[in-house]
């Protein structure tokens, strides 16, 4: 049972602030460009408290963490941030351009507290494993400043879309929250406080199993901080603030839901050789290649070779390959035995492209070991096909793969069976904003 709460979000003060001028993206999409783009934009940017600057005079008593707690006191205090008076949960829409399109859509959540569950409840359930060093600094921040700025990205599926529709209500009747961030994505966000409006998203959601699309670090981190604090009470309880996280639920049968494909740059392989390669992975793996001798050409190839990607990924298992100046389109043969190829996996994680490529391209076919992947010894990611090409060409990689993105059902299958899937599988777009709602713990 999935059990979900209101709560007095703590919320900007828009007579005081722009929106737009103080929310963030998530602290690990934070780059040290946008970190001082952020801190210039206002002194009352979330930054400060996401992801604060160091120092080399930072001590025990200054810094960080420090600071971050002492700016949120502030805030609060000067009136930069206030408390809802009454517990709400806050309709969250965000409208947005798919990447490379013009086709716009708009995908529609909600905000409130969630439980925070073992996953060996089976209540939350994830898809991807984590790294021990982002869950030390978030762990940190949150003994500091006892406060979730992020939200944890959670999915659910209600084929009936009640909550969906009980949020297009409470849209209809107020004007929004409203901010649009660097990459043109216009977030929205409603309060709604009607105690039934309230009782009838917490009945539904109660039987629901959640799965985290993103936050996988934050979610260990609030877990790790809850059992901390039950070890420090003498009097733990259900209902202390520490049990519960800040969590905004999408509807994977809603409107909106996007996953893009996160793309494997291959570099630093002494002896790579693409000719010995393209011959090894033959036997599995049909070849076709779209060349090119000038730019224009290349352009032309590439959106032939694109497009036939995006086909063969509907109908079968595809790749994309660009090395030696030429773009390949790798097609698993029609005899390939996967369960052959990909010993003791399920059935479900042999049907996903990603671990076809992990496991039969990358391992099998350059012999990159699964620590050298974990490491990022020999292989990075890239969300963007031109970035990715680019690195080809500019010989900061041998060899780029291309893939077509995992479908939110495979997500919710291989999650729910208790498995996950290799790293930066999944890239659900746009990201959630740091700074919208807050969840103090006081």
């Amino acid at each position: 049972m999935a059990e979900i709460f209101p709560f007095h979000a703590y919320r900007y003060n828009l007579e005081r602030v722009k929106l737009g001028e103080v929310i963030t993206q998530p602290y690990d999409k934070i780059t040290p460009t946008m970190q001082e783009r952020y801190a210039a934009t206002s002194p009352y940017n979330l930054i400060t408290v996401e992801k604060g600057k160091p120092s080399p005079k930072d001590s025990p008593a200054d810094n960080v963490y420090t600071r971050a707690e002492s700016a949120l006191r502030e805030w609060i205090r000067d009136g930069v941030m206030v408390r809802d008076a009454r517990p709400g949960i806050y309709a969250y829409f965000q409208e947005y351009a798919v990447p490379g399109t013009t086709e716009r859509r708009t995908r529609k959540g909600f905000i409130a507290l969630g439980r925070v569950e073992d996953y060996a409840a089976r209540v939350i359930f994830r898809h991807e494993q984590t790294l021990a060093g982002p869950k030390a600094d978030r762990l940190e921040l949150l003994r500091h400043t006892h406060t979730h700025t992020g939200q944890l990205f959670m999915l659910y599926t209600d084929p009936q879309r009640r909550i969906d529709a009980l949020l297009d209500e409470a849209a209809s009747r107020a004007r929004p929250d409203e901010a649009k961030d660097e990459y043109g994505v216009v977030h929205r966000v409603w309060p709604v406080f009607d105690p039934q409006t309230i009782a009838r998203v917490v009945e539904a959601m109660a039987a629901e199993k959640l799965v985290i699309a993103d936050g996988h670090h934050r979610y260990e981190t609030a877990l790790a901080y809850r059992d901390e604090c039950r070890a420090g009470s003498r009097d733990a309880k259900r209902e202390a603030p520490y049990e519960k996280a800040m969590m905004t639920f999408f509807n994977t049968r809603g409107e909106g839901l996007l996953i893009l494909p996160t793309h494997r740059l291959v570099a630093n392989l002494p002896s790579f050789d693409l000719d010995s390669f393209r011959r090894k992975i033959s036997p599995t793996f049909e070849q076709e290649d779209y060349g090119f001798d000038s730019e224009a050409a290349r352009a032309a190839a590439y959106e032939r070779f694109h497009r036939d990607l995006l086909a063969s990924g509907q109908g079968g298992k595809a790749f994309g390959m660009y090395a030696g100046g030429t773009f390949t389109l790798l097609r698993l043969r029609p005899n390939a035995d996967l369960a052959k190829l990909m010993p003791g996996l399920s059935a479900a994680q042999r049907r996903l492209d990603v671990v076809l490529l992990h496991r039969v391209l990358i391992e099998d076919g350059l012999g990159i070991t699964p620590a050298a992947v974990t490491a990022e010894r020999n292989i990075t990611y890239e969300r963007e096909i031109g970035a990715a090409l680019n690195a080809v060409d500019q010989k900061r990689a041998q060899i780029c793969f291309l893939l077509n993105p995992v479908d939110v059902d495979q997500v919710m299958q291989i999650a729910l069976a208790g498995e996950v899937l290799p790293q930066k599988s999944t890239d659900f777009y746009p990201k959630l904003l740091s700074g919208l709602t807050l969840y103090r713990m006081d």
